[in-house]
C-alpha cells in the first residue's frame, strides 16, 4: 500500500470516527451495547474541541502524505470533498467550542432520553410507549 493510500484511509477512519462520536448516539438508541464504545468516542471528541487540541490522526495522515510526495490535500476525491469537513477553513476556537457544545447537546439529548425511558420502564409507568400501553 503506498503511503498515499494509507493516508486517504487514515482520513476515512478519521471522518468516520468524527461522524460516530458526534452522531453516535443515535445509534445507541437502537444497539444499546454500542454506548460503551460511544461514550469515550464523544468524550475524546468533545474534549479535543474544547482544549483546542489536535487529534493525532491529523499528524499522521500529513506525515503519510508527505512521506508519499504530497503536500497538502489537492487532488483525489476525498481531499477534495471530504478534508474542508474534517478541516474547514477558518476553524476558530469559538467555532471549535460550539462544535464541542453541539457534540455534548446531542448526546446529552440522546442518553437522557434513554435514561427516562429506562426509569419509566422500571417503575412499570403505564405511559410508557416502549410497554405498549398509554
Amino acid at each position: 500500500m503506498t503511503y498515499r493510500t494509507l493516508a486517504d484511509l487514515v482520513l476515512v477512519v478519521h471522518l468516520a470516527f468524527a461522524l460516530f462520536a458526534g452522531l453516535g448516539g443515535l445509534l445507541v438508541l437502537r444497539w444499546r451495547r454500542l454506548a460503551w464504545v460511544h461514550v469515550p468516542c464523544a468524550v475524546w471528541g468533545a474534549l479535543i474541541m474544547f482544549a483546542g487540541w489536535i487529534c493525532p490522526l491529523t499528524p499522521l495522515e500529513n506525515d503519510l502524505r508527505r512521506r508519499g510526495g504530497q503536500a497538502g490535500y489537492q487532488g483525489g476525491f476525498i481531499e477534495h470533498y471530504v478534508v474542508s469537513v474534517l478541516y474547514p477553513r477558518g476553524l476558530t476556537r469559538g467555532l471549535q467550542f460550539g462544535i464541542g457544545a453541539g457534540v455534548v447537546v446531542v448526546n446529552a439529548a440522546v442518553y437522557g432520553s434513554m435514561l427516562a425511558r429506562a426509569r419509566r420502564r422500571h417503575r412499570g409507568d403505564p405511559g410508557d410507549p416502549a410497554r405498549g400501553s398509554g
